[in-house]
């Protein structure tokens, strides 16, 4: 692995999490707390309301400011994921920053009211790499954590997250 040392231990990956706020806040959290990787502060409602109370310009400078320094943007897909203007947004901007891009399904972890969803789409469909000749969702990986319930599909997160964003960024990296 090439994530950084630090006086002899590894240091988690610095990633953004890119994913549909209001309906899957829960479970992205829950992602989070796995502590495998280091993603932004995510915020309150309260506090994205105001960020977008003041427009696409402050949501487009909160977003530019809290990918500084990452190295990897985590689209966490749920059932409504692909097609957010925001989400599409933050992917193109990590792509073209040179950032490792992947997608993980959480379609089976539980929300606030402990139900799953329904798989969500690849969001990556219908984006093509700047020459325009090969298809974004043939480059960037998705996952299906494996298992049959919300706990297994933890575990699989949990057990791979790491290795996926490794993977995501040694791909971009031969996309220059």
């Amino acid at each position: 692995m090439s994530n950084d040392l630090k006086k002899g231990c590894i240091v988690a990956r610095r990633v953004f999490f890119s994913f549909r706020y209001d309906l899957d806040n829960w479970r992205v959290q829950t992602v989070k707390n796995i502590g495998r990787v280091e993603g932004q502060s995510l915020l309150t409602s309260n506090q994205w309301e105001d960020v977008a109370r003041n427009g696409d310009a402050a949501i487009q400078r909160w977003i530019d400011g809290q990918m500084v320094g990452k190295s990897c943007d985590i689209v966490l897909i749920g059932s409504q994921t692909a097609g957010r203007r925001w989400v599409e947004y933050e992917f193109r901007k990590a792509w073209s920053e040179g950032k490792g891009v992947v997608g993980i399904h959480i379609h089976q972890l539980l929300d606030r009211n402990r139900q799953s969803t329904t798989k969500g789409k690849n969001p990556f469909s219908g984006f093509t790499l700047s020459n325009g000749n090969v298809s974004f969702d043939q480059v960037v990986r998705t996952y299906d954590p494996v298992g049959y319930n919300s706990a297994s599909a933890y575990a699989s997160i949990t057990s791979n997250i790491e290795s996926w964003v490794e993977e995501a960024i040694e791909i971009r990296s031969r996309w220059k």
